[in-house]
Formats: C-alpha cells, structure tokens, sequence
C-alpha cells in the first residue's frame, strides 16, 4: 500500500521554516549551475557564430593565431583581388576589407578607462562582415567611431558611457561616437570600429593586421593559400574565418573544462548540502516514521512519499531559478580577454541545471530515510 500523493504535499506545508530553508538552498545550487553551464554556452556561441564560411582571413604568417600582432603590407589588399578569380565581386567592387586591429586605452569624458579592441576599416567592411549592421546613428565620418553592443562590457563601463555622441580619447586623440551595432551575437559586438586611413595616422602606422576577403564558395579558399605560399616576399597566412574562431575554441578549451568542473564541484557540494537538509528533516519525523510503519505502511512506500517530497521540493526550486535566470540573468554581458560575450540561457542550459536539481532532490531523500527506516520500529516511537 502506497501513501497518498496529498500526503507528501501537505507535510511541506506543515513546516513552512525547513521547506523554505531547503528551497532556497536548492534554488542556489540550481542558479549556479545555470549561471556557469550559461557561461560556457555563451563562450561557445560566440565563437561559433563569429566565423563566416564564405571569408577567408589574410595576415602575417609570423603572428602564429594573435592577429593583433599580425603587421602586412597595405599593398596587400590591392594584390589579392587582382591576383584571384574567386573574389566576390558585386557592381564593380571586390568583397575585400583591409582592417588595422589592436588593443588600445580607452579613456570616456568622465575620466574612465579601460582596455579596448579598436578596429580601423573602410566602407567595404559591412560587405565582407555580412553579420554587422547599425542599430543606431550613422556611418563613422572624420574623428568618429561606432561601437559594438558589448564594447561597454569588454572596457568595463557603464552602458551610459557609450551612447551615440559621447566623445572617447584613445591612441593619442578625441572619437565621437556616432552609432552602434550588433552582429548576431559574435566577437565583432566588442569592438570600436573607425575609419582605416585616420586610425592609421594616430597609430603612424601605414602597414594593416590583416585583409578580409569574401569568396564566392568556400571551396575557393585553396586558391588563397596557394597565393599567399606563392608570394613568400610578402610572409601571408591564409585561414577560414570559420577556422580560426575553431582554433580559438581549442584555445579556450581549458577554460571550458575548468567550468565544467565547477559545475561538477557546485552539484556534489549541493548533494552533501541537500543530504544534511534531508538528515535534518527526516530526523524530526522519526516518531511520524515508526506512526506509518506501525498502522501498516512498508517501508518503501515511506521511502518513495519522501523521495516525492524532495522532488516536489527540488522541481519548484529548478522552476523559480530558471524563470529567474531567463528574465534576468540571459544576454547579461560578461567581459573576457576575447572581448565580451552574453551569458546564453538556452534549452541546454536549463536542461542540464534542472536535471542536477531534480537529481539532488530524489536521490538526496534517500540515505537518512534509509537511516531511518532501519531503526526498530519500538524504539522509534519512544523517542522526542
């Protein structure tokens, strides 16, 4: 004979002080989990979706995987398009973006500073960068710039500091920012985008870090690598964009890991937080305990109602912590030496955080209801 489903339910209500207490640990061992599995899904994510098949990147055979040591010459992306069958090439204007990247200080009206990635391009940029679009304000003009929509999270400002007309110092001279943009999410979000030419002359550099060319199929991008073998004076690499944020995923690889096992350290310490919870609870009850074994009940009935009980408990702190998670925690910005990413809240993510609570909620019940259950029915009643 089973007890009743009510039962279960009504005895978390009889203790409205230890079902709070065991919810909101549940809750905090739920929300962690969200929050680091988020961080590893965002980091992924980020990327994954940085990368375009179609793109093939050129820079200096010299800068290993760093691009922002990558120094080529600006002749360059003159030679690539008229050396080259595979070039995209729309109304008359080959797909190819040469671009200056590095890191520079950046400095608000206000006095902040902080560490920026600050890319100088032309107008061609949007057409390789298909993924780049102005959400606000205009194309940058002479001394403006725009930015991305986690370049405040990758500099450490306050979101306020980076609206359209606020002046930026950095390399040496006054920004004003005249719009912003997104990119579906990828690393490009984190960046201060300027003209080539004037970010050329307050850097007094004249050389680039790396050209973009937009192929018409990726399987063109032999025929870059051959060029660049070919023209050995000039010292060029040429990789899949799609490829080399897949290095940075390898790259980043420790870091995954290292989430991964504070997600493995957060769940075990939330099974020995939930079994001293249930000890607690359970010790309580040892009276109410022996009371059911002795008008009939077996002792696997009692053991499944408080494996019901925990269980209940468990599924209603997965479901306050994923709602809270999803309304407050997704998209929130984290700076990282990439550049910034948002935490990602998906299906995944909610899965595997509402799996751990539920599992730290059934199985948590069952060793002190074992301890329980073992004991002499005679001496259970007798005690306080």
């Amino acid at each position: 004979m089973w007890l009743p489903w009510e039962y279960g339910v009504r005895n978390l209500a009889r203790r409205p002080m230890r079902t709070g207490l065991t919810l909101a640990a549940l809750s905090t061992v739920v929300m962690l989990i969200l929050i680091v599995v988020g961080f590893i899904r965002g980091l992924e994510n980020s990327l994954a979706i940085s990368g375009d098949p179609n793109v093939v990147l050129v820079y200096s055979v010299n800068s290993e995987q760093n691009i922002e040591n990558s120094a080529i010459d600006a002749v360059t992306s003159s030679l690539l398009p008229a050396s080259l069958q595979n070039t995209w090439i729309r109304y008359g204007i080959p797909h190819v973006s040469p671009e200056l990247f590095l890191g520079s200080r950046v400095q608000t009206a206000a006095g902040s500073t902080g560490l920026g990635l600050v890319r100088g391009v032309t107008r061609i940029a949007p057409l390789v960068r298909r993924k780049v679009r102005l959400i606000q304000g205009t194309w940058p003009q002479d001394g403006q710039i725009i930015v991305g929509k986690l370049a405040a999270a990758k500099l450490g400002f306050v979101e306020g500091e980076l609206r359209v007309g606020q002046v930026l110092q950095f390399e040496g001279r006054q920004w004003q920012i005249s719009g912003e943009f997104e990119a579906d999410g990828s690393a490009f979000e984190s960046e201060l985008w300027c003209d080539l030419a004037q970010l050329q002359t307050a850097t007094k550099r004249q050389d680039l870090s790396l050209v973009a060319l937009l192929l018409n199929s990726p399987a063109a991008v032999p025929e870059v690598s051959l060029f660049c073998q070919e023209r050995l004076d000039l010292e060029l690499k040429a990789i899949r964009e799609t490829e080399y944020y897949a290095s940075l995923q390898h790259h980043y690889k420790p870091v995954r890991q290292l989430a991964w096992m504070v997600v493995t350290l957060v769940s075990t310490a939330g099974i020995f937080a939930g079994l001293n919870l249930m000890y607690g609870a359970v010790a309580g009850r040892v009276r109410e305990i022996a009371t059911l074994q002795a008008i009939g009940y077996r002792r696997r009935a009692i053991l499944v109602s408080l494996m019901q009980e925990g269980t209940l408990l468990a599924a209603a702190a997965s479901l306050l912590s994923g709602t809270f998670a999803i309304l407050w925690v997704d998209g929130l910005a984290i700076r990282f030496t990439m550049g910034a990413f948002a935490l990602r809240i998906d299906g995944f993510t909610i899965a595997v955080a509402c799996g751990v609570g539920l599992l730290l909620g059934a199985l948590g019940a069952i060793p002190p209801a074992l301890k329980v259950l073992r004991q002499s029915v005679v001496i259970s009643l007798k005690s306080n």
